[in-house]
C-alpha cells in the first residue's frame, strides 16, 4: 500500500492540563497527596538565585455547581518583570487526579503590577476539590502558587438528564433531516468506510506522534447485531520511537468510494458503549488535511481514567469543554453524543440534550470526514494499556442529519 506524504501530528486530544503534568513525571518531580500536586522541579542554587518572587493575589471561583461550567481567574504579581512561559489554574480531586482548567496562558509578561488570566470553562462532579495558580519558568521548571479549596455542590435546581436506553430516532436540533447513516447492519468496508488508513495518522495507519500506540488494521473492527465492535490487542509491530504498537480499529469515509464529507450546518450523533481497559481513548472526530486545515472537530474523547468526564473539543476555532455528568458517562454504559457543526458556533448534545455551544463555530464552506475509532494512549498524558487482555469499545450508529 503506497503511504500517505508525511503530514503535521494532528492536534486530537491535547487538553492544556496534559504537557505540564507529564513533564512534572518525568523529571520525578511530580509528587502527589490527597491534597493534590504539591512539588515543583528542583532548581539550583544559581537558577533559584535569578528567579522572581511571585505572588497569587487572586484566585476565583470558591464555589461551582456540579454539572455547570464555570472559567476560573487568576491574579498574580512579581517582584521584577519576566516572562512566563506557562501561567494556569491547577486542580486536583481528593484522590490527587490532574482536573485542570483548560486555556493556560503562553509567553505571557508577568510584573509587579500584576497579570489577570481567565481560563477556559469546564464542568465537575459534587465534592470538594484542590485548586491553585501555577506558572513555569524560561527553564522549564514549574511553580505552584498557594492552595485553596473549591467546594462544587449539587445541583439541586436542574436534575441531570439519564442515559438514554434505546437509540435515538430524531435529532435535538430543528428543520434537520437523516442525510446519511449507518446502523451497522453490516460492515460496508471500500464503498462506506475505510478502515486501514487515515491522513490524520502521520504514517497512514499508524501514529507514534500524537501520543498513541495505534496501528490500524481492518480486521479489528467487526459487525453482530446491528453493533460495530472496535477491539484493541498488543500488535506484533513496532513503532518508530520503539514501543510495542497495538492492533485496533477505526471508521473513517475517506479513501472510501462514497467519500461522505460532514459539511457547516450539519447535526452528527452517535450511540457508544464506553470502554473500561487501562489506556482506551476513543473518539468521534474529524479530519481533512486537503481544507488547508486539518477540520479536526471532537464530537468526544474518552479517557477510562477519568470515567465520567468527555472531551469536547473545537480544534478549528479553539473552544473546549471537560463534561463531567456521573449519571450520563460511565466506563461500559452506553451514552448518545451529537454534535451540530455550526458556522458560528459548535453545540454538543449528551443524550439529546444541549450541554455545550462554543460560540466559536467552524466558520464558512467547513468540510471534513467523520472518523470513529478507539486509540491507546502512549502514557504521556493518560496511562498507557497495563497488560495483554484485548480493549474493546462499541458502536450502535452513526447518523448525520442536515
Amino acid at each position: 500500500m503506497q503511504k500517505p506524504a508525511r503530514r503535521p501530528a494532528p492536534r486530537h486530544a491535547r487538553p492544556s492540563r496534559r504537557g505540564r503534568t507529564a513533564a512534572l513525571a518525568a523529571t520525578g518531580a511530580l509528587a502527589v497527596t490527597g491534597a493534590g500536586l504539591l512539588g515543583v522541579p528542583a532548581v539550583t542554587g544559581a537558577q533559584a538565585a535569578t528567579l522572581p518572587t511571585v505572588t497569587q493575589d487572586k484566585l476565583t471561583p470558591a464555589t461551582m455547581v456540579a454539572g455547570k461550567a464555570s472559567a476560573a481567574s487568576l491574579t498574580l504579581h512579581s517582584s521584577s518583570c519576566f516572562t512566563a512561559k506557562t501561567v494556569g489554574v491547577g486542580l486536583r480531586d481528593a484522590a490527587g487526579k490532574n482536573l485542570d482548567f483548560p486555556g493556560n496562558k503562553s509567553n505571557v509578561q508577568v510584573c509587579p503590577a500584576g497579570l489577570s488570566i481567565t481560563t477556559g470553562t469546564r464542568t465537575l462532579a459534587a465534592g470538594t476539590y484542590t485548586q491553585f495558580g501555577f506558572w513555569q519558568d524560561s527553564t522549564g521548571g514549574w511553580h505552584n502558587l498557594p492552595s485553596r479549596q473549591l467546594v462544587v455542590s449539587a445541583d439541586t435546581a436542574t436534575p441531570t438528564p439519564t442515559p438514554t436506553p434505546t437509540p435515538t430516532t430524531g435529532t435535538p436540533v430543528a428543520g434537520k433531516k437523516l442525510t446519511w447513516s449507518d446502523d451497522f447492519d453490516s460492515l460496508a468496508l471500500g464503498s462506506r468506510w475505510t478502515a486501514d488508513r487515515s491522513s490524520s495518522y502521520h504514517y497512514g495507519d499508524h501514529n507514534p506522534n500524537d501520543n498513541k500506540l495505534d496501528w490500524l488494521n481492518k480486521n479489528n473492527v467487526a459487525v453482530s447485531g446491528g453493533v460495530a465492535t472496535f477491539t484493541a490487542k498488543p500488535s506484533a509491530h513496532t513503532l518508530e520511537n520503539g514501543k510495542q504498537a497495538w492492533d485496533t480499529g477505526l471508521l473513517t469515509t475517506e479513501y472510501s468510494s462514497e467519500g461522505f464529507k460532514v459539511k457547516v450546518g450539519d447535526y452528527i450523533e452517535t450511540r457508544v458503549k464506553l470502554p473500561a481497559g487501562t489506556g482506551a481513548w476513543p473518539a468521534l472526530w474529524t479530519w481533512n488535511s486537503t481544507s488547508g486545515t486539518h477540520g479536526e472537530i471532537d464530537s468526544f474523547e474518552y479517557h477510562s481514567d477519568n470515567p465520567n468526564l468527555l472531551e469536547l473539543t473545537n480544534h478549528i476555532n479553539p473552544g473546549h469543554l471537560y463534561y463531567t455528568d456521573a449519571k450520563a458517562i460511565s466506563k461500559d454504559g452506553w451514552v448518545t453524543i451529537g454534535t451540530h457543526y455550526g458556522a458560528t458556533s459548535v453545540d454538543w448534545y449528551i443524550n439529546g440534550t444541549k450541554v455545550f455551544s462554543d460560540g466559536k463555530g467552524v466558520g464558512a464552506g467547513w468540510t471534513a470526514y467523520p472518523i470513529l475509532n478507539l486509540s491507546l494512549s502512549a502514557g504521556n498524558y493518560h496511562p498507557a494499556p497495563s497488560g495483554t487482555t484485548p480493549i474493546t469499545f462499541a458502536a450502535d450508529y452513526v447518523r448525520v442529519y442536515r
